[in-house]
Protein backbone atom coordinates (compact mmCIF):
# COMPACT_ATOMS: atom_id res chain seq x y z
CA UNK A 1 0.00 0.00 0.00
CA UNK A 2 0.87 3.52 0.02
CA UNK A 3 -0.25 5.22 3.32
CA UNK A 4 2.39 8.31 4.01
CA UNK A 5 4.70 10.60 1.49
CA UNK A 6 6.00 14.01 0.87
CA UNK A 7 6.34 17.31 -1.58
CA UNK A 8 9.32 19.04 -0.05
CA UNK A 9 9.27 20.89 -3.61
CA UNK A 10 8.20 24.71 -4.20
CA UNK A 11 5.75 26.05 -5.92
CA UNK A 12 7.87 27.55 -8.86
CA UNK A 13 9.06 24.44 -9.85
CA UNK A 14 6.37 22.37 -9.39
CA UNK A 15 5.13 24.70 -11.71
CA UNK A 16 7.73 24.72 -14.07
CA UNK A 17 8.21 20.83 -13.82
CA UNK A 18 4.71 20.38 -14.76
CA UNK A 19 3.93 22.94 -17.35
CA UNK A 20 0.96 24.49 -15.40
CA UNK A 21 -0.44 27.77 -15.84
CA UNK A 22 -2.64 27.92 -12.91
CA UNK A 23 -0.87 29.79 -9.36
CA UNK A 24 -1.38 27.13 -6.14
CA UNK A 25 -0.86 27.93 -2.75
CA UNK A 26 1.62 25.03 -1.94
CA UNK A 27 3.89 24.37 1.32
CA UNK A 28 6.77 21.83 1.66
CA UNK A 29 4.90 18.61 3.30
CA UNK A 30 7.15 15.98 4.81
CA UNK A 31 4.22 13.68 6.26
CA UNK A 32 1.51 13.41 3.98
CA UNK A 33 -1.36 11.28 5.56
CA UNK A 34 -4.68 10.09 4.56
CA UNK A 35 -7.83 12.16 4.61
CA UNK A 36 -5.43 15.23 4.04
CA UNK A 37 -5.45 17.30 1.03
CA UNK A 38 -2.93 16.20 -2.11
CA UNK A 39 -1.38 18.40 -4.39
CA UNK A 40 -2.34 16.67 -7.74
CA UNK A 41 -2.98 17.78 -11.65
CA UNK A 42 -5.96 16.69 -13.60
CA UNK A 43 -6.71 17.76 -17.64
CA UNK A 44 -10.07 19.29 -18.33
CA UNK A 45 -9.99 18.19 -22.07
CA UNK A 46 -8.11 21.63 -22.88
CA UNK A 47 -5.11 22.28 -20.68
CA UNK A 48 -3.60 20.61 -17.09
CA UNK A 49 -4.71 22.34 -13.93
CA UNK A 50 -3.29 21.81 -10.67
CA UNK A 51 -5.25 21.78 -7.11
CA UNK A 52 -5.51 20.00 -4.29
CA UNK A 53 -8.06 16.73 -4.00
CA UNK A 54 -8.87 14.72 -0.76
CA UNK A 55 -6.72 11.53 -0.01
CA UNK A 56 -9.34 8.76 0.13
CA UNK A 57 -11.82 8.23 -2.57
CA UNK A 58 -15.68 9.25 -2.29
CA UNK A 59 -17.28 7.64 -5.29
CA UNK A 60 -19.62 10.21 -6.94
CA UNK A 61 -22.42 7.53 -5.76
CA UNK A 62 -21.64 6.81 -2.41
CA UNK A 63 -24.10 7.26 0.51
CA UNK A 64 -21.65 7.66 3.19
CA UNK A 65 -18.46 10.28 2.19
CA UNK A 66 -16.63 8.09 5.44
CA UNK A 67 -16.00 5.43 2.88
CA UNK A 68 -13.37 7.79 1.76
CA UNK A 69 -10.92 6.20 4.33
CA UNK A 70 -10.86 2.87 3.68
CA UNK A 71 -10.27 3.83 -0.13
CA UNK A 72 -6.59 5.41 -0.51
CA UNK A 73 -5.43 3.00 -2.55
CA UNK A 74 -6.68 0.86 -5.10
CA UNK A 75 -5.15 -2.59 -6.61
CA UNK A 76 -3.88 -2.01 -9.75
CA UNK A 77 -4.50 -5.72 -10.76
CA UNK A 78 -8.19 -5.40 -9.76
CA UNK A 79 -8.86 -1.78 -10.41
CA UNK A 80 -10.82 -2.34 -13.61
CA UNK A 81 -13.25 -5.36 -12.46
CA UNK A 82 -14.16 -2.85 -9.15
CA UNK A 83 -17.16 -0.85 -9.66
CA UNK A 84 -15.58 2.26 -7.23
CA UNK A 85 -12.49 2.64 -10.22
CA UNK A 86 -13.37 1.01 -13.49
CA UNK A 87 -15.32 4.44 -14.96
CA UNK A 88 -12.32 6.39 -13.56
CA UNK A 89 -9.96 4.54 -15.32
CA UNK A 90 -11.65 4.98 -18.29
CA UNK A 91 -12.08 8.78 -18.13
CA UNK A 92 -11.02 10.57 -14.40
CA UNK A 93 -7.27 9.63 -14.30
CA UNK A 94 -4.80 12.29 -12.45
CA UNK A 95 -1.42 12.97 -11.11
CA UNK A 96 -0.63 13.16 -7.73
CA UNK A 97 2.80 14.69 -7.02
CA UNK A 98 5.46 13.69 -4.28
CA UNK A 99 9.44 13.85 -3.92
CA UNK A 100 9.33 10.51 -1.80
CA UNK A 101 7.14 8.05 0.20
CA UNK A 102 7.34 5.91 3.83
CA UNK A 103 6.97 2.54 3.89
CA UNK A 104 7.81 0.23 7.08
CA UNK A 105 10.27 -2.33 6.74
CA UNK A 106 9.90 -5.53 9.70
CA UNK A 107 12.72 -6.02 11.61
CA UNK A 108 13.37 -7.48 14.87
CA UNK A 109 13.26 -4.48 16.85
CA UNK A 110 9.89 -3.40 15.18
CA UNK A 111 8.60 -1.60 12.44
CA UNK A 112 11.13 0.66 10.76
CA UNK A 113 10.16 3.74 8.66
CA UNK A 114 12.13 4.18 5.20
CA UNK A 115 11.97 7.17 2.99
CA UNK A 116 12.06 6.17 -0.53
CA UNK A 117 12.61 8.32 -3.21
CA UNK A 118 13.83 7.93 -7.02
CA UNK A 119 17.29 7.58 -7.73
CA UNK A 120 17.84 10.13 -10.54
CA UNK A 121 14.73 12.94 -10.54
CA UNK A 122 13.23 14.69 -7.58
CA UNK A 123 9.68 15.01 -8.63
CA UNK A 124 7.23 12.20 -9.85
CA UNK A 125 3.71 11.20 -9.75
CA UNK A 126 1.95 8.72 -8.64
CA UNK A 127 -0.89 7.35 -10.59
CA UNK A 128 -4.41 8.81 -9.12
CA UNK A 129 -7.78 8.33 -10.06
CA UNK A 130 -10.03 10.94 -9.19
CA UNK A 131 -14.13 11.75 -9.01
CA UNK A 132 -16.42 14.71 -7.41
CA UNK A 133 -19.21 13.69 -4.80
CA UNK A 134 -22.05 15.73 -4.26
CA UNK A 135 -24.52 15.38 -1.28
CA UNK A 136 -27.33 18.59 -1.39
CA UNK A 137 -24.96 22.00 -2.10
CA UNK A 138 -21.96 20.00 -0.92
CA UNK A 139 -18.80 18.77 -3.10
CA UNK A 140 -16.17 16.93 -2.22
CA UNK A 141 -13.35 15.85 -4.60
CA UNK A 142 -11.31 13.41 -3.75
CA UNK A 143 -8.33 10.85 -4.94
CA UNK A 144 -6.45 7.29 -4.40
CA UNK A 145 -3.69 6.52 -5.11
CA UNK A 146 -2.93 3.12 -7.37
CA UNK A 147 -0.97 0.43 -6.24
CA UNK A 148 1.03 -3.06 -7.44
CA UNK A 149 3.86 -6.18 -6.49
CA UNK A 150 6.41 -4.80 -5.31
CA UNK A 151 9.36 -5.23 -7.49
CA UNK A 152 13.03 -6.55 -6.47
CA UNK A 153 13.85 -3.28 -4.63
CA UNK A 154 10.53 -2.81 -2.66
CA UNK A 155 10.22 -6.16 -1.20
CA UNK A 156 12.54 -6.52 1.13
CA UNK A 157 10.43 -3.74 3.12
CA UNK A 158 6.95 -4.22 1.90
CA UNK A 159 5.15 -6.42 -0.41
CA UNK A 160 3.22 -3.60 -2.20
CA UNK A 161 4.48 0.02 -3.67
CA UNK A 162 2.84 2.75 -5.63
CA UNK A 163 2.44 3.06 -9.04
CA UNK A 164 4.80 5.70 -9.87
CA UNK A 165 4.57 6.74 -13.24
CA UNK A 166 7.81 7.14 -15.57
CA UNK A 167 8.39 10.78 -16.91
CA UNK A 168 7.38 10.04 -20.28
CA UNK A 169 4.28 8.10 -19.38
CA UNK A 170 2.62 10.91 -17.28
CA UNK A 171 0.88 12.79 -19.77
CA UNK A 172 -0.44 9.67 -21.68
CA UNK A 173 -2.07 8.73 -18.02
CA UNK A 174 -2.94 11.84 -17.99
CA UNK A 175 -5.06 12.83 -21.01
CA UNK A 176 -8.57 12.56 -20.75
CA UNK A 177 -9.68 10.74 -23.68
CA UNK A 178 -12.33 7.80 -22.61
CA UNK A 179 -10.17 5.20 -23.11
CA UNK A 180 -11.27 1.09 -22.67
CA UNK A 181 -10.46 0.16 -19.49
CA UNK A 182 -8.48 -3.03 -20.35
CA UNK A 183 -6.46 -0.52 -22.42
CA UNK A 184 -5.39 0.98 -19.69
CA UNK A 185 -5.67 -2.03 -17.37
CA UNK A 186 -2.24 -2.95 -19.66
CA UNK A 187 -0.62 0.70 -19.36
CA UNK A 188 -0.66 -0.02 -16.00
CA UNK A 189 0.51 -3.36 -15.77
CA UNK A 190 3.64 -2.93 -17.93
CA UNK A 191 4.79 0.02 -16.24
CA UNK A 192 8.46 -0.48 -15.85
CA UNK A 193 9.98 0.89 -11.83
CA UNK A 194 12.42 3.24 -12.39
CA UNK A 195 15.76 2.88 -9.74
CA UNK A 196 14.96 3.42 -6.43
CA UNK A 197 16.82 4.48 -3.19
CA UNK A 198 16.20 4.51 0.60
CA UNK A 199 17.45 5.03 3.58
CA UNK A 200 15.85 4.94 7.54
CA UNK A 201 14.53 7.64 9.10
CA UNK A 202 12.86 8.51 12.57
CA UNK A 203 9.74 6.66 13.55
CA UNK A 204 8.14 10.82 14.16
CA UNK A 205 6.73 9.73 11.12
CA UNK A 206 4.08 7.42 12.18
CA UNK A 207 2.46 10.40 14.07
CA UNK A 208 0.35 12.68 11.42
CA UNK A 209 0.65 15.27 13.58
CA UNK A 210 4.84 15.54 13.15
CA UNK A 211 5.31 17.49 9.42
CA UNK A 212 8.68 18.66 9.57
CA UNK A 213 12.22 18.55 7.92
CA UNK A 214 13.16 16.47 11.00
CA UNK A 215 10.59 13.86 9.03
CA UNK A 216 12.83 13.14 6.33
CA UNK A 217 16.38 13.50 7.90
CA UNK A 218 18.24 10.22 7.91
CA UNK A 219 18.39 8.44 11.37
CA UNK A 220 22.14 7.95 12.54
Amino acid sequence: MCGRFTLDANELDILREYDVENEISHQPRYNVAPGQEVLAIIHDGEKKRAGFLKWGLVPSWAKDSKIGYKMINARSETAHEKPSFKQLLSRKRCLILADSFYEWQKTEEGKQPKRIMMKDRKLFAFAGLWDQWRQGDNSLFTCTILTKDADSFMRPIHDRMPVILPKEKEMDWLFPVQRDIGHIHQFVTRISTETMVAYDVSTKVNAVKHDDETCIQPLI
